[in-house]
């Protein structure tokens, strides 16, 4: 086996890195420890099979095309609704934060290590950034409130082009030989940023534009065609100007991520997957060309760093950033706490290791890229590590048994969704998981959070936060698959209360399967979802609530108005006091409590006097109905806000 070939190195590391997160997945770790430690054992330092100097040149555009993906991926996910409500403190920990970040660590890095101050000034804007590729695995595994995840995974995106851009003047300053080099390096820092947003805003708005153009580009081609822009726009930005295409690229994906669900929300599970790749080839690739010895040779320097960055710098910008903002102080606590450093920072450090020993200061460019690479495998380890504890003591988690999950944006489960949100009495969310792109885009149009994909991989399940959510409803049109989900819901979030949707008159899945993969049946007997999908979609159904004065005890599966196949009613939600749930065959009714249900409006004449002598009646301070959610009044967009 020739282990000077290229090819089989970049194989090796690729196949290494995917292998890598999915035993940290496995163990619920951040993948990024695994990445290190498998870049560390298969390089040089060990068992010499992963060697990135045979890859020679060829190192640098991999590493910039990959970050390039990486930061598009990252940027397409931000929601500028969400932004704009957390812009004040966003804006501060780009700029201020960042110029705090740089200012001591540079400082640190001149006392701790005795370096030079143009080295420990490339030193500080290097650690000035976080980085997607760690904060957001985090952030959704920890289950943070949503304030928090915003202006983490928005620090971590935005933060990225702007500390690499940075660090990229200060290397040509720390270069310059003559005052004129200096100020040709400081103006080089608005030019970057100028041009990568004019071509990051250009580039997003005609990539979004032809994706909205349902016959420019072909449904089956929309991915591709991204990827392909994408890493046109890192290059041409990066030829018209070196290391302007890291902020084109975080700019272009932000524009397109808010241009519609109908070409970004498609993008998403594409990228991801992209991502998981291309970070795991390059941490480990990277860790594989750090030489331990010269992190050993750092000495307490090195750890004396990393301790005042995390626990003096990090602490004051967060502070000084946070004044005023509204934010919580355990909320600034965490903020302050969680602040690993990413990809971005090792590939630059690397790049410039190469690039300062071609100008003859070899070993500050091996001291540079040890010490940024302790500082991304402390922080990661330290407070990647903790994060999770640290958001319990801080109490800055999302409550659990918290809103619900709705596994079909279909017509049906719209209906439920918008019966949900006109019961509830608090904020509780309501999420919706679709892989159907139009159904998708008709439940954000009726102001729905909603995750376009596979309710039956994690993925979708993580981004929806089921395992916080009071209860899951499956309710697709093929009664198996909704069963199948709820098992994997059951496997996997246990404690999640799980309502499967039925035809009990159909040969196929039965309410004794359901009772047996400890779920419940939706609506209490079932439902003949093609009958009622054809006529909600036609707008044809009236959903009215109405309070139970009848027998305490009383079943929804015993209401015979429920069993009229000629002229049926829908049960659908059922509250008592301040808590609301979809019906099931478990609901049962006592006094006082209010079931909305749903008839065609031509038969209500006939189903309301059955409900009626069951003890039903309409509350005698209900409003006209409204767009079909009942007779109390719309709550506001569901924005899935916790605090």
């Amino acid at each position: 086996m020739d282990l000077q070939d290229p090819a089989l190195t970049f194989a090796l590391a690729i196949t290494a890195g995917v292998v890598a997160q999915s035993v940290a997945r496995h163990l619920k770790v951040p993948g990024i420890l695994f990445l290190l430690a498998t870049g560390i054992l298969l390089g040089p330092e060990f068992a010499n099979i992963v060697r990135p100097e045979t890859l020679g040149e060829g190192l640098n555009p991999i590493v910039g095309l990959a970050v390039a993906v990486i930061l598009f991926e990252g940027a397409l996910q931000l929601n500028m609704g969400r932004l704009r409500r957390e812009a004040l403190t966003i804006r501060r920990l780009i700029t201020i934060g960042t110029l705090i970040t740089i200012a001591g660590a540079t400082v640190t890095a001149m006392l701790a290590l005795g370096w030079s101050f143009k080295v420990a000034l490339l030193f500080g804007a290097l650690v000035s950034v976080t980085g997607p590729t760690v904060i957001n695995p985090l952030t959704r595994r920890i289950r943070l409130r949503n304030n928090l995840r915003t202006i983490l995974e928005a620090e971590g995106v935005l933060i990225d082009p702007v500390g690499a851009i940075l660090a990229v003047v200060a290397l040509e300053v720390a270069l310059a030989s003559t005052a004129g080099d200096v100020g040709a390096g400081v103006l080089g820092l608005p030019r970057r940023l100028g041009l990568g947003l004019m071509i990051g805003i250009t580039g997003g708005f005609a990539i979004g534009g032809l994706l909205r153009l349902r016959r420019a580009i072909p449904s089956d081609l929309r991915n591709i065609f991204t990827l392909a822009s994408v890493l046109a726009l890192y290059q041409a930005s990066h030829a018209i100007l070196p290391e302007s295409g890291i902020m084109t690229v975080a700019i272009a994906g932000l524009v397109v991520g808010n241009m519609g669900p109908r070409h970004a929300r498609q993008l998403v599970e594409f990228k991801e997957q992209l991502t998981y790749l291309l970070v795991g080839l390059l941490f480990v690739l990277l860790s594989a060309a750090v030489d331990l010895s010269d992190v050993r040779a750092l000495g307490a320097g090195g750890i004396i760093t990393v301790v005042v960055l995390v626990v003096l710098v990090r602490p004051l910008g967060v502070l000084l950033c946070t004044r005023g903002a509204g934010l919580e102080r355990n909320e600034q606590a965490f903020l302050a706490w969680l602040a690993p450093r990413g990809i971005v920072a090792f590939a630059v450090s690397s790049l410039f290791a190469a690039e300062l020993a071609h100008n003859g200061m070899e070993l500050e460019g091996s001291q540079l890229r040890a010490m940024v690479f302790l500082v991304i495998a402390v922080t990661v380890v330290v407070l990647g590590g903790t994060g999770g504890l640290m958001a319990r003591l801080l109490r800055v988690r999302k409550p659990s048994n918290y809103g619900f999950a709705v596994v079909g944006a279909n017509p049906v489960g719209r209906a439920l969704a918008r019966t949900l949100r006109a019961a509830r009495t608090g904020d509780a969310p309501i999420v919706l998981i679709d892989t159907n792109p139009t159904e998708a885009g008709a439940a954000e149009g009726e102001g729905f959070r909603v995750i376009l994909g596979n309710a039956n991989e994690q993925r979708a399940l993580l981004k929806a936060g089921v395992e916080s959510r009071r209860a899951l409803v499956a309710l697709t049109p093929n009664e198996g698959v909704n069963l199948l989900i709820a098992k994997h819901v059951g496997e996997t979030c246990p404690g999640v209360r799980r309502l499967v949707a039925i035809d009990p008159l159909t040969p196929g899945v039965g309410p004794e399967q359901v009772d047996e993969s400890g779920a419940a049946v939706l609506f209490g007997g079932g439902i003949d979802y093609e009958r009622w999908a054809h006529h909600f979609r036609r707008d044809r159904v009236a959903i009215e609530p109405l309070i139970f004065e009848g027998t305490p005890g009383l079943r929804v599966t015993q209401l015979d108005a429920l069993a009229d196949r000629q002229f049926p009613a829908l049960a659908l939600v059922h509250r008592r006091g301040r808590r609301e749930q979809p019906v099931s065959n478990e609901t049962s009714l006592r006094s006082g409590d209010v079931v909305w249900f749903g008839w065609l409006r031509d038969h209500g004449e006939l189903v309301e006097p059955r409900l009626a002598g069951a003890g039903f009646r309409r509350p005698e301070d209900a409003a006209p109905e409204d767009e079909d959610t009942g007779a109390f009044p719309e709550s506001t967009e569901d924005t899935d806000s916790s605090r």
